[in-house]
C-alpha cells in the first residue's frame, strides 16, 4: 500500500484510537487527578499520532524516525501513567 498521507498510516490511526479511548478513561479518575494525571495522560497520548503525523509530513526518512522515536517515548510515558 503506498502511504501518500499519515492519515493512511495503521500506527496513526490506532493511535488515534488510543488517544480518544485515554479521553474517555481519564474522566472516571478521581477529581483530585483532573488538573495533574488525567491532563498529563491526555497530551501525552496526543503526542503519539501528533509526532507520527510530523515526522511523515518531513518527507525525510530519518526525520520521520526520529518522530517515531518521540512517538514511542510518548506511548512509554503513558503506559506508565496507566500503571500508575
Amino acid at each position: 500500500m503506498l502511504v501518500r498521507c499519515f492519515k493512511d498510516l495503521n500506527a496513526w490511526q490506532k493511535s488515534m484510537d488510543l488517544a480518544v479511548m485515554v479521553y474517555e478513561k481519564v474522566k472516571f479518575l478521581p477529581k483530585e487527578e483532573m488538573f495533574s494525571l488525567s491532563s498529563q495522560m491526555r497530551r501525552a497520548a496526543i503526542s503519539i499520532p501528533s509526532n507520527i503525523a510530523e515526522g511523515q509530513q518531513r518527507k525525510s526518512l530519518r526525520d520521520f524516525l526520529r518522530f517515531l522515536l518521540i512517538a514511542n517515548g510518548s506511548l512509554g510515558e503513558l503506559e506508565t501513567q496507566l500503571i500508575l
